[in-house]
């Protein structure tokens, strides 16, 4: 049996949690002159040459098993396919335009449920003014999960667009909706992505960052502080959480897809009287502020991550 050398380990050749993954991947990947964002926030941003619009770049994939699985009605299915990823256009003040859509399927699958998926895509296409220009189709082994992956483009005005950096200490920290038990209620399968929230809001009170929450919050709020090179103070009894949702729940469980944005205070004054009378069915939560870097309180653990643990 061969032996090590004193005095070196072998690490196991194991993947590392998903945000240590996404920077090891993602280091030194070449950079086309228009982009303007790459890796780290919601979308990348490429320059429209001579136009004051910026084009937004977004991927996204669904995996059997993890995001959906086969007893969820198809068009349910098609229909979260696409708004994981108009959510994300959203999250940067744009409207989407353009998806590609690529489909990896076993020999099992029947034909009724691609097409129901389908339905499902173009209904929600359409509610959502996007066109489907075309996509791949690929076979996979039997057994193997199925697999939903979509490119989407969106654009966004330049004064507009909204980055998860920018929060400042005394920042508002804010989430519209409900957090926690998307899986049991249902909600992961027919949340409406915030587009004309998110919209408003970068025309009249532009917050300083803003994502969405598809991890849950206990890991998305520490990836946009982190961005800002900042910290928080959460008041965890103010966190809205949907009916029977426990606070677990709504920290970690993720797949909420609402819009967390850190607002100026003074900003925030205004706001939550507007707010009612512009969106009266839906929330919007001020949860804590923004702290220092060093700040963290609480500390938060958990939410989603596909390789570590949470």
């Amino acid at each position: 049996m061969p032996q090590s050398s004193p005095g070196i380990s072998k690490k196991p050749d194991r993947l590392p949690p998903e945000d240590e993954l996404v920077a090891l991947l993602t280091k030194g990947l070449p950079q086309s002159p228009r982009t303007l964002t790459g890796p780290g926030d919601d979308c990348a941003m490429v320059r429209i040459p001579g136009s004051p619009l910026r084009q937004l770049l977004k991927a996204d994939a669904m995996v059997e098993g993890i995001h959906f699985t086969m007893t969820m009605p198809p068009a349910a299915v098609g229909r979260k396919a696409l708004a994981r990823a108009v959510s994300d256009i959203a999250s940067m003040g744009g409207r989407p335009n353009e998806a590609l859509i690529t489909v990896v399927l076993r020999p099992e699958v029947s034909l009724s449920w691609v097409r129901g998926v389908y339905t499902g895509l173009k209904k929600a296409a359409r509610l959502w003014g996007v066109g489907i220009a075309g996509g791949e189709t690929s076979s996979a082994p039997a057994g193997a999960p199925v697999v939903l992956s979509l490119a989407l483009t969106g654009e966004v005005r330049e004064d507009r667009v909204i980055r998860r950096s920018g929060a400042r200490p005394g920042d508002v920290i804010a989430v519209t909706g409900k957090l926690g038990d998307s899986f049991a209620s249902g909600w992961h399968l027919k949340f409406t992505p915030r587009l004309q929230e998110a919209q408003w809001l970068a025309q009249h009170y532009p917050p300083r960052a803003m994502m969405d929450l598809s991890d849950g919050l206990a890991k998305d709020l520490p990836r946009l502080a982190a961005m800002g090179k900042a910290g928080w103070q959460l008041d965890l009894e103010q966190i809205p959480r949907r009916a029977g949702a426990t606070l677990p729940q709504a920290l970690g469980e993720g797949e909420d897809y609402e819009l967390l944005a850190v607002f100026p205070a003074a900003t925030w004054l205004e706001l939550q009287q507007r707010w009612p009378r512009q969106f009266p069915k839906l929330g919007l939560t001020k949860i804590g502020v923004m702290a220092g870097p060093s700040v963290r309180e609480p500390e938060l653990s958990g939410g989603w991550d596909h390789f570590g643990e949470g």
